[in-house]
């Protein structure tokens, strides 16, 4: 689901012929990471052949969010020395693990672009998300919420787990509009503390 574009502050881009850097800040004025920026370009049509991998370790899921491009596969491995029951209720992709060790035989394909959220149904804490893409190129901002945007990019879609609107909404930016300002203002939000995943859930959902 898309929706409109963000709105750029004022200050200096860090452009040149081979892109430029695009800083993500939170409302606040904060540097904002772990914000993914894909590049709006026609859907990539190759095959995808390797298996990305969502672990879980010390009952987190690692990492936390991972980026894939549409038809990709993800393995599940556990690591922990406890058993796992892993699911998703998005409508990207609805799935489930049941209580399980190790690695399961079969990895999971992702078909259908968009947000997946993904909970276990044994410890609530474990929250991890796995962005689909449509391009092969995608972007996460790192700790000082910057990303380097391709020259040829014309517009970008952007994603932050904790942005205020809908989990499965991207903004789309046109980036000439930000080659001046250099900068994206994201508004997120902290979540409360929830006594389960699927309340987690469906309130970011608005349900």
């Amino acid at each position: 689901m898309t929706g409109p574009a963000f709105g750029a502050d004022t200050g200096s881009g860090n452009g040149s012929g081979n892109g430029y850097t695009l800083q993500l800040r939170d409302q606040h004025g904060a540097p904002l990471p772990d914000v993914v920026v894909e590049v709006v370009a026609p859907v990539y049509t190759g095959s995808v052949q390797q298996v990305a991998v969502m672990d879980q370790v010390a009952k987190q899921f690692q990492p936390k969010l991972l980026t894939i491009m549409q038809g990709q596969a993800v393995s599940f491995p556990n690591s922990d020395d406890i058993r796992h029951h892993v699911y998703s209720f998005s409508d990207t992709k609805r799935f489930e693990l049941k209580l399980y060790a190790g690695t399961p035989i079969q990895p999971i394909r992702f078909e259908q672009p968009g947000v997946v959220v993904l909970g276990c149904n044994i410890h609530d804490s474990m929250v991890g998300y796995i962005y689909v893409s449509k391009s092969k190129d995608v972007l996460i901002s790192d700790q000082q919420g910057a990303v380097k945007v391709p020259a040829y990019a014309e517009q970008v879609a952007i994603w932050h787990a904790q942005q205020t609107q809908e989990i499965d909404t991207r903004r789309i930016v046109t980036v000439t509009q930000l080659q001046q300002s250099g900068s994206v203002i994201v508004e997120t939000q902290t979540p409360a503390p929830r006594n389960t995943f699927s309340e987690m859930f469906k309130e970011h959902h608005g349900h």
